[in-house]
């Protein structure tokens, strides 16, 4: 595998970025893809926000200043298109985001792509009732096996309040789950 280093000059060169984009599609579309899918939930539109955010990371490349580590800017990309994309979804619908959020946990049982058990999505379930950024420091930290560090840079957010976020989000599913 190219090292980040290198990968980003050579995205940021107009002769070697086509290349280096593949390489940079190919390295992370799995990661970012199921990152993004445990925030949208339906595959399909994970496609969609998968496809965006790399256009925009395409777009915007050049301003990469190298601050954090290349994955930690693609993910803050992806998870604001992410949450762009469901503001904009319930608001096409006319309902809440948290209707939505409902709606979206319920099609899970009839999603082919979803293979989840009973369990999984009485966790997905739980999972919709937390606050946007409980629910992406749970899935990072549980699901992605992220630390700390990494998903403070991705969300750029301190250490201290990632930890608060995640023992109250893991309070609140654990409640949810005794309960149902």
């Amino acid at each position: 595998m190219i090292a980040e280093e290198t990968l980003v000059q050579e995205l940021q060169r107009g002769e070697s970025r086509p290349k280096a984009f593949e390489v940079l599609v190919n390295t992370y579309k799995e990661r970012l893809y199921w990152h993004i899918r445990r925030i949208v939930l339906d595959h399909d539109d994970t496609d969609d926000v998968l496809q965006n955010t790399f256009i925009k990371v395409y777009r915007n490349i050049e301003k990469f200043k190298g601050e954090s580590k290349l994955y930690s800017w693609m993910y803050r990309i992806a998870t604001n298109e992410s949450l762009t994309f469901l503001k904009q979804k319930s608001r096409k619908m006319g309902i809440s985001d948290q209707e939505l959020k409902d709606k979206m946990v319920e099609n899970l049982q009839a999603d082919v792509y979803f293979e989840g058990d009973e369990i999984q999505l009485k966790l997905q379930k739980a999972l919709a009732t937390l606050p946007d950024k409980q629910k992406l420091v749970f899935t990072m930290k549980y699901f992605q096996e992220m630390k700390y560090n990494d998903i403070s840079e991705a969300l750029d957010t301190s250490v201290g309040a990632l930890k608060t976020s995640y023992h109250l989000a893991a309070k609140k599913i654990e409640a949810y789950l005794k309960e149902n």
